[in-house]
């Protein structure tokens, strides 16, 4: 794994350097979020056209696994799967399968059932569900009621069990979109979709240049830092969140409460794939900094940067200010 981390890293974003000619970025929104594609091409011809197919490609997994398109996948899944089992594209079924995985890995902090209770969130009418629905709901809460069997198909064991994939969707469209532009030959792109992102290659003798967010200051930035080769995500709680009784109610949901995660305030995850990274971001939020690091440090090519709920910084042990 190549990268460099010169210093705190929290929410990630490009830094737009002067572009060359040979350099083409397109900036669009999908899967309820910001994403941008900028790769280095000598045709533009075939710039204009990696780029369509990267947008095409985030928009194909968003109709797959959304859970607001009544068409899409999951959405299926979730009318139907407590009555009987759906069969479900082997895409789908991978994910849920890696999903379990870090489910198994993290001891249920990572949850893609904590829908059963989060769907009742509304972060943009500023509306929780009661802690009546919470404490009656949360028992749904529980990976090991997703059954997946040797047919390709899912079932829930347990009535009114709902899923979300927004822990690790995001960072599967990227490493699609990487995959894609790999297979053409790119050597040198970057690949953003909400808090995650991947880098390929360097900056065509440089490397790339990321800028770090400031959690409570919307538009600063804090540092830069020099990568290449890596795939980096932020979970916040700051990204989708509202205040009510002057708590800050946020989308990363606690499996163990039913209420939103308390022990962080910013994770940043380094991995060398960004499925890995985004389910890792969320996961270690939850866990907060001490059971987060104990974790990352059992695992190859990853690291973490932790801001806790006191804002103070932690670092896994590669990462440690010298």
């Amino acid at each position: 794994m190549k990268w460099l981390v010169t210093a705190v890293m929290m929410t990630v974003l490009l830094l737009a350097n002067p572009v060359a000619a040979e350099w083409y970025r397109h900036d669009f929104n999908v899967m309820g979020t910001s994403a941008s594609v900028e790769l280095w091409s000598e045709n533009q011809q075939q710039a204009d056209l990696l780029i369509a197919q990267v947008v095409a490609e985030m928009e194909r997994i968003n109709q797959l696994l959304s859970p607001y398109i009544e068409s899409s996948e999951l959405y299926r899944v979730n009318q139907l799967a407590a009555t009987e089992a759906q069969n479900i594209s082997p895409e789908f079924y991978w994910l849920l399968q890696r999903s379990i995985d870090f489910s198994k890995l993290s001891q249920g902090a990572f949850d893609i059932t904590f829908a059963s209770v989060g769907y009742r969130f509304q972060y943009r009418e500023s509306v929780a569900p009661s802690e009546e629905f919470i404490q009656q709901h949360k028992a749904l809460i529980d990976f090991r009621s997703i059954e997946l069997n040797e047919a390709g198909q899912v079932k829930f064991s347990k009535p009114n069990t709902r899923i979300d994939l927004g822990g690790i969707a995001k960072g599967y469209a990227v490493d699609r979109c990487i995959e894609l532009l790999q297979k053409a030959q790119v050597a040198h792109a970057f690949v953003k979709a909400g808090g995650d992102s991947r880098v390929l290659g360097d900056k065509r003798g440089r490397l790339w240049t990321i800028g770090i967010q400031h959690p409570r200051q919307p538009g600063a930035v804090l540092t830069q830092l020099p990568l290449e080769n890596v795939a980096i995500s932020t979970s916040g709680d700051y990204e989708r969140f509202f205040i009510k009784n002057g708590e800050r109610v946020h989308h990363i949901i606690d499996p163990t409460t039913g209420h939103s995660a308390n022990k962080s305030i910013s994770v940043t995850i380094l991995a060398n794939d960004s499925t890995t990274a985004d389910a890792l971001s969320t996961t270690v939020f939850i866990l907060g900094p001490e059971r987060g690091l104990k974790l990352i440090e059992t695992l190859n090519n990853v690291s973490a940067i932790i801001i806790d709920s006191k804002g103070q910084f932690h670092y896994s042990s590669d990462l440690q200010p010298q």
